[in-house]
Parts: C-alpha cells; sequence; structure tokens
C-alpha cells in the first residue's frame, strides 16, 4: 500500500463556510449572478461552488487561484 501523501489543505476553513452559505442561498432562491446581484437566479450546483469560491478570495480565504483557463474572454469592439 502506498503511504498517504501527507500534504497542506488546498482550501482553507473559511472558503468551506462561503461555500456553505452560497448552497444555502442557491438552495433558497436567493443566490444571484453577476456584479451587485444584478444578474439572474443561480440554479446550478457547481455556480454556487464557483460562486462561494470567489467570495472566499475577495475576503482573502485560503483558496487556490482560478484556473486559467476559466476567467471570460472580454472582446474588442468594433
Amino acid at each position: 500500500m502506498p503511504a498517504k501523501k501527507r500534504g497542506r489543505r488546498k482550501y482553507g476553513t473559511a472558503a468551506s463556510k462561503r461555500v456553505e452559505s452560497a448552497m444555502r442561498r442557491r438552495k433558497r432562491g436567493t443566490l444571484k449572478s453577476g456584479k451587485g446581484g444584478k444578474g439572474g437566479r443561480v440554479t446550478s450546483r457547481k455556480q454556487a461552488i464557483a460562486i462561494g469560491l470567489s467570495e472566499a478570495r475577495e475576503k482573502g480565504a485560503k483558496v487556490p487561484p482560478p484556473p486559467k483557463g476559466s476567467r471570460g474572454r472580454t472582446r474588442r469592439k468594433k
């Protein structure tokens, strides 16, 4: 049997609390996407987790940076 890897936790406890909160808000139907809550209601579980992690990052919790490919591209105006 291979030895269990001993490493640091990727996510801090504060981050998990934020995700937990986002999941609850999604269930209640109060979680919104977009800046200032202008976007639509969030029903996707994955999106709720992403929002929770994003909020945790803003507050300075221990969360790894988002993957490079997932950032939205800005279009150039013609």
